[in-house]
């Protein structure tokens, strides 16, 4: 294995993998060396778009529908998971429900509330648990990233941040719990992006979008390979001595 490819050998599931920040991750793995099995839940073209540029860099991909809010499509994924792949050596729980763009947006506040606790907090719990049971089983045991947000740390102004702030620090603090609960054999960390360039980017106004980048220090808006390049290290061999680690990509707007 070489710096330039220091995911070579190893197998990775990325789940909500058809677009955004998923696809990002999946992208970077696949360059990285690695295999990969990537999930979706609405986006099947955007999913099987992604899979060819996989197969383009010459890694081997999957991909299968996963509804992060059910536990039952959560187990039927993980079982056909293990029955595909010969191992699996990283699970990214990135998946998410959208509450700012299209339908979400809509939804009342209760709605948007219970829909971000049974897919982000509910689901990534699941999702981990089932990863965390797999990977036991392995000789080598296992990985698994979950994704939250930078601003669960300082809490920001307005009914969104409030809900995001619920299920998202819901996430790291059980993901801290899963390290202790896991290791040795599993390691889990988390990467919690700040504003990063996705559809919700792309659809706010010029004005706000430009005080974003210009209340970062680093002077921009985030992107997926930015989120990806801090997962593709977690993935590694590199970070073998971390768990239960937070790793924020938000330009430094939270330190």
């Amino acid at each position: 294995m070489t710096d330039a490819a220091p995911l070579a050998g190893r197998t990775m599931v990325i789940t909500g993998a058809s677009s955004g920040i998923g696809r990002g991750i999946a992208l970077a793995a696949a360059r990285a060396g690695a295999d990969i099995a990537l999930t979706y839940h609405s986006n099947e073209a955007g999913a099987r778009e992604a899979a060819r540029e996989i197969e383009a860099t010459g890694r081997r991909v999957v991909f299968m529908h996963m509804d992060l809010g059910d536990a039952a499509s959560i187990a039927a994924c993980a079982r056909d998971v293990s029955e595909t792949l010969p191992r699996i050596d990283a699970w990214v729980n990135n998946a998410g429900a959208d509450i700012v763009t299209a339908e979400g947006e809509a939804l009342s506040r209760l709605d948007k509330l219970d829909l971000l606790l049974r897919v982000d907090l509910r689901g990534t719990m699941i999702a981990s648990w089932k990863a965390a049971e797999l990977m036991a089983a392995q000789p080598d045991g296992g990985v698994i990233v979950n994704v939250s947000w930078d601003h669960v740390a300082t809490g920001m102004q307005g009914t969104n941040p409030q809900l995001y702030a619920a299920a998202k620090g819901g996430v790291t603090a059980f993901s801290k719990a899963l390290a202790r609960s896991v290791a040795p054999r599993v390691r889990v960390n988390i990467v919690a992006p700040g504003w990063i360039e996705t559809a919700f980017g792309a659809g706010i106004d010029r004005d706000a979008y430009l005080a974003v980048a210009e209340s970062t220090p680093l002077k921009r808006w985030g992107s997926p390979a930015d989120v990806a390049g801090a997962v593709v290290f977690l993935a590694s061999p590199a970070a073998s001595f971390l768990t239960g680690e937070t790793i924020n990509v938000g330009g430094g707007v939270v330190m």
